[in-house]
């Protein structure tokens, strides 16, 4: 028999990454996410069975800064996984205070599992390359010189961040996920992108997401981060306003182009790198 929800479980959301068949909220207050098989590359960010691997493992269960729900069971069958965890409910942060917490979390000594995402910023890139690019912004009239020359240097940047260090990241830290908190901890959730990448990822996920100006951000975290937050910033934002361009919803992907100008600059800038 097909797998199903139970009648009694109040669904939280469709879900947002790309293995995700739903989430339900149990009456004992449990959550409930189907995992739906997907990429089975181990390394891709997109990796099916991550969030799963995550949970059992406990390797963020403690982590400083930032860590998983607590996992109640994970269940596999032939048609998916089912995923339980405990119920977060969501806490007021403000950006600095999550980004002093991504700070902590990425100074943690976690040791790289065999299944954690490597190399996202560089898959989403080439997924953009094989959709033509950055081009539906030139044609909206949305494009710049700088945005031109940030593209043209894309490969030298994803050197440069190959050469940062690398430290665990969450790999989608928008405030949705980083959604509750245990003492000076955030509780996150939607680990399917965890891995080790370059110091400064999950910052730049958050540069886009929240109104606290970079260099409060930057401070808050700590560290030498500014380089590979500045860069994630530029090539995921213009990436997913061009991207909006062609979705009914657009959300404020578009809207937010315009306040990344400083970061774009920044960015072309950074994207250098030199072989001595």
């Amino acid at each position: 028999m097909p797998w199903q929800p139970s009648p009694d479980w109040q669904p939280l959301t469709s879900g947002t990454g790309q293995a995700t068949g739903g989430v339900w909220l149990t009456p004992d207050g449990q959550v409930v996410k189907r995992l739906l098989p997907g990429v089975e590359d181990p390394r891709h960010h997109a990796y099916w069975e991550r969030q799963a691997l995550v949970a059992e493992s406990g390797v963020v269960a403690g982590t400083p800064g930032l860590r998983a729900p607590a996992c109640l069971g994970v269940e596999r069958d032939s048609a998916g996984i089912t995923l339980r965890m405990a119920y977060t409910p969501a806490a007021e942060w403000t950006g600095e205070g999550l980004a002093e917490a991504l700070g902590r979390f990425a100074g943690s000594p976690v040791a790289e599992p065999g299944w954690g995402a490597r190399d996202v910023l560089r898959d989403r890139l080439r997924t953009v390359e094989r959709r033509g690019g950055w081009h539906a912004l030139a044609r909206a009239g949305l494009g710049s010189p700088a945005i031109d020359e940030l593209w043209g240097r894309r490969e030298a940047a994803l050197t440069v961040l190959d050469g940062l260090p690398r430290v665990p990241t969450h790999g989608d830290a928008h405030p949705v996920n980083l959604l509750g908190r245990d003492g000076e901890d955030v509780v996150a959730i939607d680990w399917e992108q965890f891995g080790l990448g370059p110091a400064g990822f999950d910052l730049g996920y958050l540069v886009l997401a929240v109104d606290t100006p970079l260099d409060e951000l930057v401070a808050a975290h700590g560290g030498d981060v500014r380089r590979g937050a500045v860069l994630v910033a530029a090539y995921t934002g213009v990436s997913r306003a061009a991207w909006a361009l062609g979705q009914v919803d657009a959300g404020d992907h578009v809207e937010r182009l315009g306040r990344l100008a400083g970061i774009v600059d920044e960015a072309v800038s950074q994207a250098v790198w030199n072989e001595a």
